[in-house]
C-alpha cells in the first residue's frame, strides 16, 4: 500500500516503508497529535516520536517488541498525554530538547541539544533546536543513506507555515529563522515532512511560500 500521510483518529496507522527503517503514522486524541513509530529494519529496534495520547493506541502499535525510546518534541501538553503510561510500561528511555524538560512532568533521562544524535538500532537521527513554538522544540532529521531525507518536525514546521507563535513577532523571527537555517537551508527539497499534526508535507511544496510566511508574520 502506497504511504500517504493521512491518517485519523481511530483509524489504522500508515506506514512508510523505507530500506532501513519503517516509520508507522497514527493519529490520538482530542486534538488530532500524530505519533510517529520508527523501525530499525536491521535490530527490529523500535523508538517513539511523541506519546501525545491514546496509551492503548500506542500500546498496540509499539506490540509485545516493546520500545527502546520516546522523544517528546516540545513541552506542550498535548505531546505527552500518554507519556507516563507508555514508559511505565516499557521501560523505555525518555527524550526531549535541553530547554523543555523541564515542562514535561515525566523526567527525560537525556537532554538534547543541536545536533545531537539519537539511535534506533543502526539508525542515526539527528536532533535540530527549533526555538519560537517553544524554548526547547526539536526536529529529528533521518538522512536516508538510500534516498531522500525525513524530518519529524512536531509543532514547528507544517503544511502551509511554521508553528504557532502566538503573535510574539521575536518568537516568529526566532522560529521562522531556526527553520529556514536548520531545515530548509541544508535539506533538499525531496525531504519528506513529518508534523506533530495534520498532513505529511515535502520541502520542496514549501520552500517556495517562504516569502509569504514572512510577510504574514506567522
Amino acid at each position: 500500500m502506497t504511504y500517504s500521510g493521512a491518517v485519523k483518529v481511530g483509524g489504522p496507522a500508515e506506514v512508510h516503508e523505507l530500506q532501513n527503517l519503517m516509520i508507522s503514522k497514527v493519529a490520538v486524541g482530542p486534538m488530532d497529535n500524530n505519533a510517529y513509530l520508527l523501525r530499525c529494519r536491521a535490530t527490529d529496534e523500535q523508538l517513539l516520536i511523541d506519546a501525545a495520547n491514546d496509551a492503548s493506541t500506542l500500546l498496540t502499535l509499539i506490540g509485545d517488541d516493546g520500545i527502546a525510546s520516546v522523544v517528546t518534541t516540545h513541552r506542550h501538553g498535548d505531546h505527552w498525554q500518554a507519556l507516563d503510561e507508555v514508559v511505565s510500561a516499557t521501560g523505555a528511555r525518555t527524550y526531549a530538547g535541553r530547554d523543555d524538560a523541564e515542562g514535561i512532568p515525566v523526567p527525560t533521562d537525556v537532554l538534547v541539544g543541536d545536533g545531537d544524535t539519537i539511535r534506533v538500532g543502526r539508525v542515526e537521527l539527528t536532533a535540530r533546536h527549533l526555538v519560537g513554538h517553544t524554548p526547547g522544540s526539536i526536529a529529528l532529521v533521518y538522512d536516508d543513506p538510500h534516498g531522500h531525507p525525513h524530518v519529524f518536525t512536531g509543532d514547528c514546521l507544517f503544511p502551509g507555515g511554521v508553528g504557532n507563535t502566538r503573535k510574539d513577532a521575536k518568537a516568529f523571527a526566532s522560529l521562522i529563522h531556526d527553520v529556514e537555517t536548520k531545515i530548509f537551508g541544508p535539506l533538499p527539497d525531496e525531504t519528506w515532512v513529518y508534523p506533530g499534526h495534520g498532513n505529511d508535507t515535502t520541502l520542496g511544496a514549501e520552500r517556495p511560500h517562504l516569502p509569504e510566511w514572512h510577510a504574514r508574520g506567522w
